[in-house]
């Protein structure tokens, strides 16, 4: 059985705590974005644009009946850290799951208020669209 959503931003929470300065942790931010798994480039369409992100972000969701995995990228080094947390986070996780999750560990990172405004509202923007392929998955 995978972690819960908890117990992966328990984990994000934990590492994060691990570096001292802001420095560190934007580096960690865009190790994270190296290591993710690269969306299909049939995916890398503009339906699969996230509205409110200054930068580009593709993110694309797949549902095997029980679980909704997602696959991203972006052009912007920083922005592609960020959707690969929340990719860590909520992939492989249910509609149901992702749908209600507590993603209070942004703040408890202190991302957001590390974010320009335009960022921060970018995060906003990936979380919605998460949630919002989760609730379309529930319905079904």
């Amino acid at each position: 059985m995978s972690e819960s959503i908890q117990e992966r931003t328990t984990d994000i929470v934990d590492e994060f705590d691990m570096f001292e300065d802001w420095m560190d942790k934007y580096d960690h931010i865009i190790s994270l974005g190296k290591e993710l798994p690269l969306i299909d480039e049939q995916h890398k369409v503009d339906d699969n644009l996230i509205k409110g992100c200054q930068s580009r972000v593709w993110l694309h969701a797949d549902y095997d009946g029980q679980n909704v995995t997602f696959t991203a990228d972006s052009d912007a080094i920083i922005t592609k850290g960020i959707i690969a947390l929340m990719v860590r986070v909520l992939s492989g996780q249910s509609p149901e799951a992702i749908v209600n999750a507590d993603l209070s560990f942004v703040d408890e990172i202190g991302l957001k208020d590390h974010l320009s405004p335009t960022r921060a509202n970018g995060l906003v923007s990936m979380i919605k669209q998460m949630k919002f392929y989760a609730l379309a998955y529930q319905s079904k």
